[in-house]
């Protein structure tokens, strides 16, 4: 059957679909891929047909977790390997308190189907196994890592031998129903042999998010590959073993090789712990800084937004750069950095989202409207597919050209580090000028009870007509209502962290220069 036949008897479904969601609360689409939301919508899919709403169901059904205290990583629910329980109690609170640095690591292979017509990813390498698991515990964590082979493999079963393949590294994130995320790094590439063959995936499934130092744990982990998939079991041992360094430390792993002795790897966290999954390169690469920053506007008052890309890679990290925009705020909606080709009706929810699409899949994207459709491709003829029209005029024009201004300041020979610090100043100074007032109208009334927010008190105090404009719709995004609940609700925990550091600086820098002019 043709291509354009299949769509063609697709649409009357997705039209129905589209109906149907667009009666519905503006909820989230699923709470188990989704941040903190309101309830799922409510309508069922037509009888006989699973459609996008129970396959989100049964895939991500086992991502459920107890959600952790402010600070700490994801609590996990699953048992110790039972090869390491007289392991020292340090090593379980770390498991317990999520300070490790990976729940498994697994394998996924692409293995040819029953009738030889096409593949299908299956995971064929586990670590660390659990062989004394409950009946309820193994069937949740099959159902986990059914998903995360989804996500390995994002283009189905659409496969077929290779003689090259350049390997990638890219990122997904599965959230919890409570909002909490667990973060996927993948190493795809083409395994030793010879003739033909379909590539395979390493994945890591960690509650922590540093995409720079899990790649360089993939290098490891491939060169022992390299030799024997045995090898990669002693160093993936010391590695869980091993405390997670705090920001700008480094922990050393020593490994055995044979003919090569033991080697020590050095793995370094970031200093700014908060741009640790950031690389803001590929961001820059794809897209201008004007064409950003009109990324940034649709994404502060979180709309729907589609970023197109045939590389992984440059999906799951342009995604990760884009929502690290928002600090010191977090996008609360859906984020699927990769999309699986089976679950590409994800982007008719009515609710805001974002999500990386593989560009093969375009024409199942854009026959919509209220949508921002970003192409990320070296060969595309224009960057905006689609878009709401409005997008230079939601940031006021002042600060945009500050950005902007603050944006060439770059240099190109910067390293991550350094392009990290620049990019992420001068998005933080916009939020510092915005909304950067917000403490002094967070009142309280007495020590026990919790403070009350002064909507109306806090934006009629911006100067600025241009900025009080955008501020007021800024206000009603879920983000900005989550920043300022976790205030109302913390009034004993002082202030700290960047964001509040550069609210100082640039309240004394206000206060020296009135005190110029008088």
């Amino acid at each position: 059957m043709s291509e354009a036949v299949t769509r063609r008897r697709k649409e009357p479904r997705l039209r129905n679909l589209r109906s149907r969601w667009s009666e519905q609360p503006k909820g989230s689409l699923i709470s188990s891929v989704t941040g903190k939301q309101n309830a799922v919508p409510s309508g069922e899919d037509e009888p006989g047909e699973q459609g996008p709403l129970k396959r989100f169901s049964a895939l991500f059904a086992s991502f459920r977790r107890v959600k952790p205290d402010k600070g700490r990583g994801a609590e996990s629910t699953v048992p110790l390997d039972p090869d390491n329980l007289a392991d020292n109690s340090s090593l379980q609170h770390r498991y317990v308190s999520g300070q490790y640095f990976f729940e498994y690591l697994v394998v996924v292979s692409l293995k040819k189907t029953k009738d030889g017509s096409s593949y299908e990813p299956q995971i064929t390498y586990q670590f660390p196994k659990r062989d004394m698991m409950g009946r309820s515990q193994k069937e949740e964590e099959e159902k986990t890592l059914k998903a995360i082979t989804l996500f390995c493999f994002p283009e189905g079963i659409s496969w077929a031998p290779l003689t090259e393949y350049r390997s990638e590294t890219f990122s997904f994130v599965l959230t919890e129903i409570d909002g909490s995320r667990r973060n996927g790094y993948c190493r795809r590439l083409l395994p030793g042999g010879k003739g033909a063959r379909p590539p395979e995936a390493y994945c890591i499934i960690s509650s922590l998010a540093c995409f720079g130092l899990f790649s360089k744990i993939f290098d490891e982990v491939e060169k022992r590959r390299q030799k024997s998939m045995a090898m990669i079991y002693p160093f993936m041992q010391k590695l869980r073993e091993a405390p997670f360094p705090a920001p700008g430390n480094t922990v050393e792993i020593k490994s055995f090789i044979p003919e090569s002795g033991t080697e020590i790897i050095s793995l370094t966290r970031p200093l700014d712990s908060w741009l640790e999954h950031v690389d803001f390169a590929a961001l820059f690469r794809c897209l201008t800084d004007e064409e950003v920053l009109l990324v940034f506007a649709a994404t502060v008052l979180e709309r729907r937004i589609v970023f197109i890309a045939e590389e992984l890679s440059t999906l799951s990290q342009v995604i990760h750069a884009v929502a690290a925009l928002l600090y010191p705020f977090t996008w609360q909606h859906t984020f699927i950095s990769i999309v699986p080709e089976i679950l590409i009706d994800v982007v008719m929810a009515p609710t805001p989202y974002l999500l990386g699409v593989q560009k093969r899949l375009l024409d199942q994207v854009t026959d919509q409207s209220d949508l921002l459709v970003v192409d990320l491709s070296e060969d595309k003829q224009k960057t905006f597919i689609v878009s709401n029209g409005d997008e230079s005029s939601i940031l006021p024009p002042k600060l945009q050209s500050e950005i902007l201004q603050a944006l060439s300041n770059r240099k190109e020979t910067s390293t991550m580090e350094e392009l990290n610090r620049v990019v992420s100043e001068a998005f933080l100074h916009f939020f510092v000028k915005t909304v950067g007032h917000y403490t002094s109208y967070v009142k309280y009334s007495r020590a026990a009870e919790r403070g009350v927010f002064e909507n109306r008190s806090f934006y009629k105090a911006i100067e600025s007509k241009t900025t009080r404009h955008f501020v007021k719709k800024f206000m009603q995004t879920q983000m900005f209502d989550l920043f300022i609940q976790d205030l109302e609700q913390h009034q004993s925990r002082p202030q700290q962290g960047i964001f509040h550091e550069k609210i100082l600086e640039y309240q004394e820098k206000k206060k020296r220069e009135k005190t110029k002019k008088h």
